[in-house]
């Protein structure tokens, strides 16, 4: 996701050359005055989330770190997710489902959000110069039903929207952990990772993944957690999702895709879907 820090380095390079001329001779100050009366205009970037919580909604210490960065590179950012009911809620201190909850991805969303969000309905790509999906289960669950659909699922009428209104405009996409498999659906022929393509003895224990990308349409590209992916317009790291995966730290991680989104995408791990979810929806389907 090296292309928001593209994009953000490109405006700040754009203002440090224009307070660099001198037209007419003018002194120092002078042009310094030019300078503060012309600013360049931050890059507005989209933040679409998808519940709160990794297990039924938004990874949260990513979409945090994104945040971080948005904020370091002087972004302005504006945060969206759609107005529906999630496909379930988990209790994250048991792993399990709560089959007597009920809640509403919006508002879920909005906690991360602090209140401040805005219905995926709403967001259109002639008003943001980047859209930056963070992972979590509600990816694959709310945002899709990849969880328990897998290379068969359906993509959320407003995610597919925006999703091919950025593309189209050839505009920088981030998608972080699973996010990625919403593009290698609604965009064939999409370069995508979800790490390894073989267990390893349970190292990549979700490897299967990367057949469900492959029969989308996409092409898997084999990387290890840390790496990023071939770049375009942009780059990828595959995080978290792996045994032994780390919470993202602010200063360090998630910084190749707040810093530089592209229309590259990267899929990381499918950090275990457990079997009662797919039992679940079943049930529930």
């Amino acid at each position: 996701m090296a292309a928001v820090r593209a994009l953000v380095g490109s405006r700040l390079a754009a203002a440090s050359a224009f307070a660099s001329l001198s037209p007419g001779g003018r002194t120092p100050s002078q042009r310094a005055a030019i300078h503060l009366s012309a600013p360049q205009p931050a890059a507005k970037v989209a933040l679409v989330l998808s519940g709160c919580g990794v297990y039924d909604g938004t990874e949260i210490h990513e979409a945090s770190a994104i945040l971080v960065h948005l904020s370091r590179g002087g972004a302005e950012v504006q945060i969206f997710a759609p107005d529906v009911p999630q496909m379930h809620v988990i209790d994250h201190t048991k792993g399990q489902p709560s089959e007597s909850e009920s809640r509403n991805v919006l508002t879920e969303s909005a906690r991360i959000a602090r209140g401040k969000i805005t219905d995926l309905a709403k967001l259109s790509a002639a008003n943001h110069d980047a859209a930056i999906f963070p992972g979590g289960f509600g990816a694959a669950k709310n945002l899709s039903t990849f969880a328990v659909d897998g290379k068969d699922c359906k993509v959320n009428k407003e995610v597919e929207r925006v999703l091919k209104e950025f593309h189209q405009a050839g505009k920088p996409i981030g998608l972080c952990c699973i996010a990625p498999v919403l593009a290698a659906k609604v965009l064939r022929g999409v370069e995508v990772t979800v790490g390894h393509e073989q267990e390893e003895g349970g190292k990549w224990p979700y490897a299967g993944t990367a057949e469900a990308i492959k029969a989308l349409g996409a092409k898997h590209f084999v990387k290890e957690r840390s790496s990023r992916g071939p770049e375009k317009q942009g780059g990828h790291d595959p995080s978290f999702h792996v045994p032994g995966g780390t919470p993202p730290h602010p200063r360090r991680d998630r910084g190749h895709g707040a810093e530089g989104a592209g229309t590259h995408w990267k899929v990381t791990r499918m950090d275990g879907v457990p079997a009662w979810c797919q039992d679940l929806a079943s049930r529930s389907g």
